[in-house]
């Protein structure tokens, strides 16, 4: 049974886009598009990659198996790699040459988070509709602006409005950039390629082509594609967590600015209406705010790579995009149900 809390702040979109079926299905993926790209440049026989993508087609993984090794290995490639192969017969010792467990991890994350970053953009783009929506039906209101909590000067509705829609269009506009800038990752044992011999560049650039991601050089130790994605994902919830704010203190009793609707009853106070909506989104950019300082020191990484930095990467990364899921979908609830009042 899932938390209880995952009803106030959990994704199931997004978080079955880090369950075991869609990492494997990821990672297969991969060790086929190798496969394939090393078929078409000779480096393996055509037929022996045809045999390892068929058998990529109808693989059923041992999952108990794959979890043993993973905590055996630290990785659960090589037990994948074991099963692979001998699923593929005859081209079972073709499979994942001059490969290491980081470029088949990686990459399969680059491809899951291609998935991410347009789930939440569209759901960015449903935020900026209600947000446009609520700027041409009460744009006109007139509010009192607030600076340092203390009433300053009349302004309209459509400038607050303005305020929360500038920063999330920049942000849509990020996570697309983001989103076409995806890299693969191929580099072999210690991250300079020399395992896959001279054709190296070529199949680098047939797989990127295979995948549809960007060509880029080995990235083993250097996280920042990672940090790029977490970075953009904190930003969004930072920017929601700011309207979520602002909802509640404009909703205070005392100021009466916004009427929101929904639950959000007291156990003792029959009276209230608790801003929750806009409480969970404060929530929730603290959160990301927290682990994107966590994941930060996953830049610390040993030498030609880091099983601790890299793990960390694991536990935290799949956190900060089920709360950016959240937070999308739960502001544009409450912006829906927001009216600026008379």
């Amino acid at each position: 049974m899932a938390p209880l809390l995952d009803a106030l702040t959990g994704d199931p979109e997004i978080a079955a886009l880090f369950l075991p079926d869609a990492e494997i299905a990821a990672l297969l993926r991969v060790e086929a598009a190798l496969a394939r790209a090393q078929g078409a440049l000779g480096a393996i026989e055509p037929a022996d990659a045809a045999r390892i993508e068929a058998a990529v087609a109808d693989f059923e993984p041992d999952e108990p198996a794959l979890r043993q090794g993973l905590a055996r290995d630290g990785v659960v490639v090589p037990e994948l790699v074991r099963q692979l192969r001998e699923a593929a017969g005859e081209a079972g010792p073709h499979v994942h040459v001059g490969a290491t467990s980081q470029d088949i991890i990686d990459t399969g994350l680059m491809l899951r988070l291609r998935t991410v970053l347009a789930v939440l953009a569209t759901r960015l783009d449903a935020v900026l509709a209600e947000i446009a929506r609520l700027d041409a039906e009460e744009g006109g209101r007139t509010l009192m602006a607030q600076t340092r909590m203390q009433a300053a000067l009349p302004f309209t509705a459509a400038d607050k409005l303005a305020t929360w829609a500038r920063p999330l269009q920049a942000h849509r506009e990020r996570l697309r950039d983001l989103a076409h800038a995806l890299p693969i990752q191929l580099g072999g044992p210690v991250g300079n390629g020399a395992s896959f011999g001279a054709s190296y560049e070529r199949l680098r650039a047939d797989i990127a082509r295979h995948l549809d991601l960007r060509d880029a050089a080995p990235w083993h130790s250097d996280r920042t594609p990672i940090l790029d994605v977490a970075q953009g994902l904190a930003l969004v919830t930072g920017t929601l967590g700011k309207i979520g704010q602002d909802l509640a203190l404009l909703a205070q009793n005392e100021v009466g600015a916004v009427k929101l609707s929904g639950g959000g009853g007291s156990s003792a106070m029959a009276h209230k209406q608790n801003p929750v909506g806009a409480e969970v989104l404060v929530a929730l950019a603290r959160f990301n705010a927290g682990l994107l300082g966590t994941l930060s020191q996953s830049m610390v990484h040993e030498n030609e790579r880091s099983g601790a930095a890299w793990t960390l990467e694991w536990l935290v990364l799949p956190q900060m995009a089920e709360a950016t899921g959240r937070a999308l979908t739960g502001a544009a609830d409450l912006l829906r149900g927001a009216r600026f009042a008379d």
